[in-house]
Order: C-alpha cells, then sequence, then structure tokens
C-alpha cells in the first residue's frame, strides 16, 4: 500500500522498492488515492488471503492499513504488517526501531522475512459509541480535546504538506486563540475514582509520543507494546503549567509530573466523557466529535515484520 502523497515519497524511490520486494515475494501495488482507500485496501487483502501487507507512507498510511486488517478484529488470519517509512515523523515505525530511510527499511524488511523476524505488538481500540460503528485502532497515540483540534486545523490546510513545522504553527495558533480552553473532561480508568475538569487527555501506546524533528517527545516513559495505555491529561492549559510540562517531555530524562496533572503508564483502558462534544482523534487521523469514548489496551494484536 503505496501513499504517493506522503511527505518522504518519490516516484523514483517507490520503484526501487517495490523492485526490490519483488524479487522475494509475490507482490500486489496499490497506490492510494483518498481517504480510506489504504483501510478498504488493506481489509480486502485479508479477506484474499494475503500474508503480508506493507504500508508504504506516514502514520495516517500505517494507520489505515492497520484498522483495514483488523477489521474483523485480531486473529491468526490476519496478515502480517510490514511498514517502509514515507512521511515525515513516522513515530510508529521509529518506536519499532525501523530505519527512517525508506531504502535502508526495505532492506531491513527483506532480511527480517528471510530471518522470520517478527513480533507481536499491544495496540489501543477506540470504542465510539455509535450503534453499528466499527472501532477504530491506533499504533502510538490517540487524544482527546486540544491535540485534536489541532489536527483537524492541520487537516483543513491539508492542501500543504503535514510537516512538523505546519503542526507547531497550528498548536500554536490553537492554543493563543481567546475562545481556547473548551469543555472539562473526564477520565474514568478502572480501579480508580474518576477525575474531572480535565482541558486535555492524551493516550500514549507506546514512548516516545511523538517527535519535533529528531528530538523525542516524552509523555509516559512506562508504556510500550508489551504493556498498557499511558493516560497523560491536564487540568490546566495556563501558559505556566503547558511551558513546565513542555520541558519536561522534550528533556533528556522526560520525567512528566506537577499538581495539575494527571498520569499513569500502564493501564488496562479508560472511559473519557465531556458534557459536550468534543473532537477525537488517533494516530494524526480525525475521528469525529464525541461526548463518550472508550479507549482499550489489547494485548498482541498484530503481527509485524521488522
Amino acid at each position: 500500500m503505496v501513499n504517493p502523497k506522503a511527505t518522504a515519497t518519490t516516484a523514483a524511490g517507490r520503484d526501487v522498492l517495490a523492485h526490490a520486494l519483488a524479487s522475494e515475494v509475490k507482490l500486489d501495488i496499490i497506490e492510494t488515492d483518498y481517504r480510506g482507500h489504504a483501510m478498504a485496501a488493506a481489509a480486502q487483502a485479508m479477506v484474499d488471503g494475503a500474508d503480508l501487507v506493507v504500508a508504504h507512507g506516514g502514520d495516517g498510511t500505517v494507520n489505515e492499513v492497520v484498522n483495514g486488517l483488523l477489521a474483523s478484529g485480531p486473529g491468526s488470519s490476519v496478515p502480517m504488517l510490514g511498514i517502509v517509512p514515507g512521511g515525515s515523523a513516522n513515530v510508529f515505525a521509529r518506536s519499532l526501531g525501523l530505519p527512517r530511510d525508506p531504502v535502508e527499511a526495505t532492506h531491513q524488511l527483506l532480511h527480517a522475512l528471510l530471518d522470520g523476524r517478527r513480533r507481536r505488538v499491544g495496540l489501543g481500540r477506540i470504542e465510539l459509541g455509535a450503534p453499528g460503528e466499527a472501532p477504530r485502532w491506533f499504533t502510538f497515540s490517540a487524544g482527546v480535546g486540544w491535540d485534536a483540534d489541532v489536527v483537524a486545523e492541520v487537516d483543513r490546510k491539508r492542501g500543504k504538506k503535514a510537516s512538523p513545522a505546519l503542526y507547531t504553527r497550528v498548536a500554536l495558533t490553537q492554543y493563543l486563540k481567546p475562545a481556547h480552553g473548551g469543555p472539562r473532561l473526564t477520565v474514568e480508568i478502572p480501579g480508580e475514582e474518576p477525575v474531572s475538569g480535565l482541558r486535555l487527555v492524551f493516550v500514549s501506546n507506546t514512548d516516545p509520543w511523538t517527535y519535533l524533528g529528531t528530538r523525542p517527545i516524552h509523555l509516559n516513559r512506562g508504556t510500550g507494546f508489551d504493556g498498557g495505555l499511558g493516560v497523560f491529561a491536564l487540568h490546566s492549559l495556563a501558559l505556566p503549567t503547558v511551558a513546565r510540562h513542555l520541558r519536561q517531555a522534550i528533556s533528556r530524562k522526560g520525567e512528566t509530573r506537577g499538581r495539575k496533572l494527571l498520569r499513569r503508564d500502564d493501564v488496562p483502558g479508560m472511559r473519557i466523557t465531556s458534557e459536550t462534544p468534543v473532537r477525537v482523534q488517533c494516530d494524526g487521523d480525525l475521528i469525529g466529535e464525541r461526548t463518550c469514548v472508550e479507549i482499550a489496551s489489547v494485548r498482541h494484536a498484530l503481527t509485524v515484520i521488522g
């Protein structure tokens, strides 16, 4: 599955990668041309009995492929996933230890196939609450509130490349809006009292949460693909609070703490509610607006080559 519009892909580069893969496997190439195409194609690949689906693109392409592969849930019939990074951030691929260079990543993928190197990874699953609506899977992060507002604004500017610089500019603009603040959120974690009055909630499936260029952003150091989910939520978006946690997140230690912070590193799931609809995103893909979402950690959900 190739996204020809991904930030770091070129026609010549795609030809080289396809030729290298075709030398070792029977290969069908699908170039996506609309949102949701990779999801539908990956779901069809599972029905057709494919052994491996390779996503070449950014985190959005990988997310679509994962959701297509898991359209009927995890199971032994789900094809393995391979990734050749082609976006700007490539958070999931980098968290798996894959090279950022597409040629190097293809080389590693081929050797992993020959050597039988694979691993089972846990994923996050969002139940959206609407009758008949399928759950959405995420590989590295989901968010309710402010960061989903940022994703929505970046999405509106989709004529431009969604570079880290664009995300940074939009995030700053959204933060400085006079009406910024939004609804109050409540998080319910199993075995704990509900926590209300939260202004944003980030949910992580791995660490780092994301990257700012080459610099990792750490919110939940104790979160990984073999454990539960991380929760990072703030009671306040006042400048001193945000600046404090931003400094902590980009520091080498990456230890986030503070009186206005709710943080857990290994939880099985949570329920997030709001009195008024708020935006929800997963892996940088806007889902829509909801007043309630339930998020669960699903262990060993998918097999990844590499």
